[in-house]
């Protein structure tokens, strides 16, 4: 009985031989096949019992790990060029942070000092005009007429200063005529008065002319200015941001405005004059004095750190709010500020 599972066993242990060929082709597999046949061998001897099966683990390809190996150490090499590359970050000052909007202290809306009717405007938005600059005229035709008018007065007040003129040589020749007539006891001392009376009234009648023509002088002057006063010019160089006015409408400087009746051609804005007006909470503006070194960020160039100062604290405080305003004037002018952006500023603290 014995012999027969010596013989058993013998048999079962042949049929688990191990191939060394095929090792040498699995690689790394046979190892797990040996760990098999050495459990079920175990098992055997211990007379059937329990057999504990070692699953072998599946081995990665040398080419998978190169594979994902790879991916890591290329992120590695981007992360430190990332970092190489950042750029460095500049520290943003310390102070008292306003907000606020950029302003012009110089903005006008143009209008004529007359009521009338627009036949020419020669601006349109975003031209830049000098001072003195015609932007627009008005109908001056009405006004032309009574010029024409006083001038053919003056003309006709000097023409009769030239008649009294010519009157007074006669008048002095009479006079003198009859004062020699009187001398000779020829003619009487009657027509020696009447000589002198008549010149004299010739004298007090070129006075008058003359009179008359400094008037009518004045009158043509003023209706020059009148007329001067139709045409619409700029009180100060700068640029115009608005037109407000079209050819045809009604210009009028006392009107509300609305329908075709405007109060103003253009609006023109300096743009040397602009400055950014905050208002600082009253319980913080003890750290804001005159003359201050402020850095403004406008809204539209976050990354453009623009140098100013503190031009004046209005001295007046907002109830409501709680706040002063403060007046922050650009260090150098730039094309870039264009009124009405919102601004953030930074009163920077001496020593900063």
């Amino acid at each position: 009985m014995g012999d027969v599972m010596s013989n058993d066993r013998g048999s079962q242990l042949e049929s688990l031989s191990i191939d060394r060929g095929s090792d040498s082709q699995n690689g790394s597999s046979g190892g797990g096949l040996i760990g098999m046949a050495v459990a079920l061998v175990l098992g055997l001897a211990m007379g059937g019992g329990a057999v504990w099966v070692l699953k072998p683990t599946p081995d990665v390809p040398a080419s998978s790990v190169a594979q994902s190996s790879t991916p890591a150490s290329s992120t590695q090499s981007d992360a430190s060029q990332t970092q190489v590359a950042a750029p460095t970050r500049v520290r943003a000052p310390s102070g008292l942070a306003a907000s606020g909007y950029v302003t012009a202290r110089r903005q006008a809306t143009v209008s004529a000092e007359i009521t009338g009717r627009i036949t020419q405007v020669l601006v349109e938005e975003g031209a830049e005009v000098e001072a003195g600059e015609i932007l627009a005229h008005l109908d001056d035709t009405r006004a032309r007429l009574d010029l024409e008018r006083i001038e053919a007065q003056h003309r006709a007040a000097n023409a009769q200063i030239a008649q009294i003129r010519a009157e007074q040589a006669e008048a002095r020749r009479v006079l003198e005529r009859a004062a020699q007539l009187a001398e000779r006891n020829v003619g009487s001392e009657a027509q020696v008065t009447a000589s002198r009376a008549r010149l004299e009234s010739l004298d007090a009648q070129l006075t008058a002319a003359r009179a008359n023509v400094s008037a009518l002088d004045a009158q043509v002057a003023s209706q020059h200015d009148y007329i001067e006063r139709h045409v619409v010019r700029a009180p100060f160089a700068g640029v115009v941001i608005a037109k407000n006015a079209q050819v045809g409408e009604i210009l009028s400087p006392v009107s509300a405005g609305g329908g075709f009746t405007r109060t103003g051609v253009a609006t023109l804005v300096d743009m040397s004059s602009l400055e950014i007006e905050v208002d600082v909470n009253e319980g913080q503006i003890g750290r804001v004095e005159p003359g201050q070194r402020v850095e403004a960020i406008l809204d539209a160039y976050p990354d453009w750190r623009i140098r100013a100062h503190v031009e004046a604290i209005i001295p007046t405080a907002d109830r409501a709010r709680a706040t002063i305003q403060v007046r922050v004037a650009f260090d150098e002018a730039d094309g870039r500020i264009l009124p009405d952006m919102a601004a953030r500023v930074t009163f920077i603290e001496p020593g900063s």
